[in-house]
């Protein structure tokens, strides 16, 4: 079966609404100074000028998530990917209000950007509330397949953190059935309870909040590369 890794087509719009003066002034102004480069290997130096670490987020929405990661831990690196326009605008509000150095964007696949950097370079990869693609036959266009999974694996650090949160019940035991086909990495639940709470540095974020609102569960899950 195709995966993302074979598809690298972005659905959907890049575009919601009109952005209005002062947000296409942050997309003027602020996106070309902390834009991932758009070619060419990359990492702590090139993005930072240091050797730090790195964290990555896959699709970070509206960038709160991405932002207070950034503010918790401001001697680490951190490159959001996210292909809609106004995502992007909210997470450089964050950066503008937070003034926040550490976090670096970039509008498209996330697949590109993993793709560039040095195998076992991240700390922790991040992918919370992904499009579901409830329909069986688009299973292939979700971020939880074999393809990205391998690139996320080396990419990540040995011993480094996968996170994945999801509201979907259709995408929660499609996860659960491909993480558990693999070996290389570890889930770190021991109970129930260990993927039903959110952990202490996971902020909710405003998906989230509609999700419950809505009625939702939300799961959790936590693996470790081997």
């Amino acid at each position: 079966m195709n995966d993302p890794t074979t598809i690298r087509r972005l659905y959907g719009r890049r575009q919601g609404h009109k952005l209005r003066q002062g947000q296409s002034a942050l997309v003027e102004d602020l996106l070309p100074q902390v834009s991932v480069p758009d070619d060419g290997p990359i990492d702590a130096m090139r993005l930072f000028g240091d050797p730090r670490p790195l964290q990555l987020e896959i699709g970070f929405g509206a960038g709160e998530h991405l932002a207070w990661q950034a503010a918790n831990a401001p001697d680490s690196g951190f490159i959001g990917c996210e292909p809609f326009l106004n995502g992007v605008v909210g997470a450089l509000n964050h950066i503008r209000d937070g003034d926040l150095s550490n976090v670096r964007l970039h509008m498209g696949d996330a697949l590109t950007v993993l793709e560039r950097l040095p195998d076992a370079s991240l700390e922790r990869v991040y992918l919370l509330h992904p499009d579901p693609w409830r329909k069986a036959r688009h299973a292939k266009r979700r971020m939880i397949n074999h393809g990205p999974l391998d690139l996320i694996h080396a990419k990540l650090k040995p011993g480094g953190e996968f996170r994945l949160g999801t509201d979907d019940p259709t995408y929660c035991r499609w996860s659960m059935m491909v993480m558990n086909q693999r070996r290389d990495f570890t889930w770190q639940a021991r109970s129930a309870a260990d993927f039903l709470t959110r952990p202490a540095d996971w902020p909710q974020t405003r998906y989230e909040v509609k999700a419950r609102r809505q009625g939702h569960e939300v799961w959790y899950f936590r693996y470790l590369r081997g």
